[in-house]
């Protein structure tokens, strides 16, 4: 439970005390000021901490996207289905397939940040505003080694913890294909020195991202994070970091209250994951696949379709790789390649939703796409010119 000192402005910076190691039900919408731990109260809710059951309505986004997902996994063990169904549950069983992993480690982490102090992610991530806590929030996206579904899901959790606007938007652009693994696939793919200079490229586009939202934050244009901690005064965080360690002690009691933790704070964006699986199963189903195939050529259109189909399918971070290093090596478009795995991360609509669900904010959801989308289109063009 988070216990405010003397009520400050919503949009003014807070100092808390950390929290118990296991908090009530753990966020599910995002935390406000004078709010109880799982959200502001209803009167449907009789002003109860994470409302009754009279306040609780179906989620009926998360359940039909999950019934559908799993007619989709069904539809591909069948036999004798029509070919959109076929295409359908192929698609639902692929992106199961690719994601579970990094969807599992997702959940992990939201349970462990949840278990964090917010005043110790303030200390790890620096000061809000500066340029050393968005390079600190960059690094924190390359380092991580999950898919952009996985990583969504800490990226809003940094956010409940008191992560600025800024680093969360840098945090989500460096991160969706910047991980060990597919770092090494896509060398295997388009070679090491492609590679390198597009994880150079992509870190510059996150920087500037956060920073100009940054700025924009400081003048008033987007919201600030409510969230947001002021650090105490000789703040250390050894003992917080050991405090974060014993109330991750291995026990089976423990354990199955940070799964439920875990899957408590993903929700909002699990409903969203299933929704953009299911989505990108009928774009398959309906849409020619010749439409995304032809046409991607050095050039203005060819990039500019490239955005187009990145934008409207969801591909996962293991399937966005290999399809650039096609962009690369069969349509002679470094450029393209680049497009297509920057501007999957910063227009992909999960993310988009995901952000308005957290920030209560469509601006600044839409910041992360109207600021990054320029610049990576500028790069693509260049390498494409240069390259040629």
């Amino acid at each position: 439970m988070l216990h405010l000192t003397p009520p400050t402005p919503a949009s003014a910076p807070r100092t808390l005390q950390p929290p118990e190691p296991s908090s009530c039900c753990q966020p599910t919408p995002p935390v406000t000021a004078g709010a109880c731990c799982c959200g502001p109260q209803t009167p449907a809710a009789g002003g109860a901490c994470c409302g009754g059951a009279a306040g609780r309505r179906p989620d009926w986004l998360l359940w039909g996207s999950g019934v559908f997902f799993l007619l989709g996994l069904a539809g591909h063990f069948a036999t004798g289905s029509p070919e959109w169904l076929h295409v359908f549950g192929h698609t639902c069983y692929e992106m199961l397939v690719r994601t579970w992993w990094s969807l599992g480690l997702g959940i992990v982490a939201v349970a462990v940040i949840g278990r964090v102090p917010s005043e110790l992610v303030a200390a790890l991530l620096g000061r809000s505003g500066s340029f050393n806590g968005l390079l600190r929030a960059v690094a924190a996206g390359v380092a991580l080694d999950l898919c952009n579904h996985g990583i969504l899901m800490v990226g809003m959790s940094l956010y409940k913890r008191g992560a600025s606007l800024g680093q969360t938007v840098a945090f989500l652009i460096a991160s969706p294909w910047n991980s060990l693994s597919l770092t090494l696939i896509l060398a295997s793919l388009i070679g090491w020195g492609w590679m390198g200079l597009f994880i150079v490229l992509s870190m510059v586009v996150a920087i500037i991202t956060g920073w100009i939202t940054e700025r924009l934050v400081a003048a008033g244009q987007l919201p600030t994070n409510p969230n947001a901690v002021m650090l105490p005064a000789g703040y250390r965080k050894g003992p917080a970091l050991r405090d974060v360690l014993r109330s991750l002690k291995p026990s089976v009691e423990n354990y199955s209250h940070l799964a439920m933790e875990g899957l408590g704070g993903s929700r909002m964006v699990l409903r969203w994951i299933l929704f953009g699986f299911v989505l990108t199963g009928l774009l398959r189903a309906f849409v020619p696949e010749s439409f995304f195939q032809h046409a991607f050529g050095p050039t203005l259109a060819g990039m500019f379709l490239t955005l187009v189909a990145t934008t409207l399918l969801e591909v996962c971070s293991e399937g966005s790789s290999p399809i650039a290093a096609d962009l690369l090596t069969r349509a002679h478009a470094p450029g393209n390649a680049f497009v297509f795995l920057m501007a999957g991360a910063a227009t992909d609509y999960t993310a988009l939703l995901s952000l308005r669900a957290t920030t209560l904010s469509w601006k600044a959801s839409l910041a992360l796409p109207l600021i990054s989308t320029p610049q990576v289109l500028l790069i693509g063009w260049l390498i494409n010119h240069y390259s040629h």
